[in-house]
């Protein structure tokens, strides 16, 4: 069995031959990761498994606005500082340090959500393996020290531009959506569903949320698991319709400049791909994720 084969088949993943090929080859060599794509894609999913593969530990961050410098890097306890003053005694490892110390994968979810402070704590241990703490001095990377990150495209809410020194430090991954016949695989396995119908009709109405003129952000392939999971418990002849709005509405996002509200714009979603059986990739020729209509 190849190292690909054994990884997809331990940790359920669908594809992404070039992917984890790639990741494989860049962590094998000792760099840095950074995986890119919208939400839904899997690049969580490909990055642990890579590490798992090569036996490597993680110490894992998730990133957001409001994370802190002193948070990555680690902070003193006031109690124990007024106990012992400041020193290792009283200081406790952020998940940067700690990675560090353990040689272990730094692995940050949505790098592009933290501030810019906290995202420059990481070049000198990008660049030089080593970083400055307050009262502890220079902390220096022990070897397998590796970070992978993530992170969603610049457009996404709450997301933003990582700095031209950062990008430096990292080699790229971009992962895409993958063919309907690659997320009807997902579907299945995730849902354990045999009806073929129902799982090849959620997948064409969640793959035409990314073209239809409505929509300026569409849905991943995890709608379409969600779809058929609500579907398959409901009754009726407009089940499959109550599951779009209940899987859809929280993953889609309407284009401003188009006078039209969510059930509008699903309903017409519904009329192209259900009831008149068009099929949203037939417009591009291939089966994979291509510009909107």
């Amino acid at each position: 069995m190849t190292p690909i084969r054994k990884i997809q088949d331990e940790h359920g993943i669908v594809g992404r031959e070039r992917e984890l090929t790639t990741a494989l080859a860049v962590l094998g060599a000792g760099r840095h990761l950074l995986l890119e794509g919208p939400v839904g894609v899997g690049k969580t999913t490909v990055a642990l498994a890579v590490c798992a593969h090569l036996g490597r530990p993680t110490v894992r961050v998730d990133g957001d606005d409001r994370y802190s410098e002193s948070k990555l890097t680690g902070w003193f306890d006031p109690p124990l500082v007024l106990e012992r003053g400041y020193g290792a005694d009283s200081f406790f490892a952020g998940p940067l340090v700690q990675a560090m110390r353990e040689g272990a994968v730094l692995f940050i979810n949505e790098l592009n959500r933290m501030p810019e402070s906290v995202q420059n704590v990481l070049l000198p241990a990008l660049d030089e393996r080593i970083v400055h703490v307050p009262h502890i001095g220079v902390v220096r990377a022990a070897d397998g020290f590796q970070v992978v990150a993530t992170q969603n495209p610049v457009e996404y809410v709450a997301t933003g531009h990582l700095s031209e020194a950062l990008r430096d430090r990292f080699e790229h991954l971009a992962l895409v959506y993958q063919g309907a016949a690659e997320e009807a695989a997902i579907v299945r396995r995730e849902t354990g569903c045999e009806d073929d119908g129902l799982v090849s009709l959620a997948v064409r109405l969640t793959r035409a949320t990314r073209r239809h003129p409505r929509f300026r952000k569409g849905a991943s392939v995890r709608a379409a698991v969600a779809m058929v999971v609500i579907a398959a418990g409901l009754d009726g002849e407009g089940a499959l319709r109550q599951a779009m709005d209940a899987a859809l509405t929280t993953r889609v996002d309407l284009r401003d400049d188009i006078d039209a509200d969510m059930g509008t714009a699903l309903d017409e979603l519904y009329e192209q791909v259900v009831v008149r059986g068009e099929d949203p990739d037939a417009d591009t020729g291939d089966d994979g994720d291509g510009p909107k209509a």
